[in-house]
């Protein structure tokens, strides 16, 4: 895991409400399949694109710290629920890999930002997506076989991206 290149960190954000099993399968298959040091988990503290009512942070967190308790790699991170404001995932990456870079090794990092198809297709919405495909890999899950297809916006753009199977789920 950790090698010439440092510690593999995987970053799944999202609101939680609730977490279901659908995240963790997508988390184990990150873990698997990309040999992964860790997964952040990050419950958004105020999202930027959903206009519905939230659960309170503070529950949404400890649904994530209960859902993440049996894997050490799973670290809950309060980063966005702690922050003001709209919380938007570049803001967060930088923050996390400027943090990191200070008190780990002089060895870079591996980040890779764990999302849905639904997300990679709508990714070139986001806040500073450019910005963001430059500093982490997306590993995007892969549902029935199908690779997953980004908007004609972000094909043109320079990014790595890898595919995660996904188990067929019917309940998440």
């Amino acid at each position: 895991m950790a090698g010439r290149h440092g510690r593999k960190i995987g970053l799944s954000g999202g609101t939680f409400d609730p977490v279901h099993q659908a995240h963790l399968a997508l988390a184990q298959s990150a873990l698997t399949h990309l040999q992964l040091d860790e997964i952040r988990w990050i419950p958004v503290g105020q999202p930027w694109q959903k206009a519905r009512q939230l659960t309170p942070s503070e529950h949404r967190v400890a649904m994530v710290r209960l859902a993440a308790e049996h894997e050490p790699r799973f670290v809950v991170d309060t980063l966005e629920t702690d922050r003001a404001g709209p919380s938007y995932t570049l803001d967060t990456v930088r923050a996390l890999q400027n943090t990191e870079s200070l008190t780990n090794s002089n060895l870079p990092e591996r980040w890779f930002l764990i999302i849905g198809q639904d997300q990679y297709a709508n990714l070139h919405t986001w806040h500073g997506w450019p910005e963001l495909t430059q500093r982490v890999t997306l590993a995007v899950a892969s549902r029935a076989g199908q690779a997953p297809q980004p908007a004609p916006e972000l094909a043109s753009h320079p990014h790595r991206m890898v595919a995660l199977p996904m188990p067929a789920m019917a309940v998440s």
